[in-house]
């Protein structure tokens, strides 16, 4: 008898589960399919048919990771309101997130460091889908007329993400200092994207 999708799923989400708890307490180095099945009290090949490698296991449990922080993004792009507000909350709050994950996450940030460099496509997706958050919001901006100046929203949203690149990459938060200066300063800059997508050229 064949298991369902939903017995499928479950099951590979409990996998994700056990190997994000190991990942956090013994780091992404030591991370194996072999470890989560051990924890889980099944063979090793039941994991592996859900999870092919150990490289496969660490980018799955980053990628989900990354997923949720894209999805507190996602819910105030989603959101109704102007849209020049809306888009500095998201990068105030996009930031946040990573200060926090600095602070408080260290060994899945290790985790998405290493996975980076085995499977880019991991971190090329989460980009991917803030930017396309980016571009909502630049788009909601032009029809409300909060954002009058946004003119091609995916180079303006590649722009935006540029800008403030050090505010949210973690690397750069954990070299940034004082969390609430680095807060200070992306306010400041978040006023001068505004003012470029708010005002008419001279």
């Amino acid at each position: 008898m064949k298991a369902n999708s939903t017995d499928t799923g479950d099951m590979y989400a409990r996998i994700l589960d056990t190997a994000e708890t190991l990942l956090r307490r013994f780091g992404p180095e030591k991370l194996t399919v072999t470890d989560v099945a051990r924890a889980m009290d099944m063979s090793h090949g039941n994991v592996y048919r859900h999870i092919p490698s150990k490289a496969a296991l660490r980018a799955a449990v980053i990628a989900r990771w990354l997923e949720k922080v894209s999805n507190l993004t996602d819910a105030i792009a989603q959101k109704t309101g102007p849209a020049d507000q809306r888009l500095r909350e998201w990068l105030v709050e996009l930031a946040v997130i990573k200060q926090r994950k600095v602070t408080e996450d260290a060994e899945m940030l290790a985790g998405a460091a290493l996975v980076v460099r085995e499977s880019p496509d991991v971190e090329q997706e989460h980009s991917a889908r803030l930017r396309i958050q980016v571009i909502k919001i630049l788009q909601d901006g032009l029809k409300d007329g909060t954002l009058p100046h946004a003119g091609d929203v995916g180079v303006s949203a590649s722009a935006i993400l540029n800008a403030t690149f050090r505010y949210h990459h973690p690397d750069l938060v954990a070299k940034g200092g004082a969390p609430e200066k680095q807060l200070a300063a992306l306010q400041d800059v978040v006023s001068l994207i505004l003012a470029g997508l708010q005002r008419s050229p001279e």
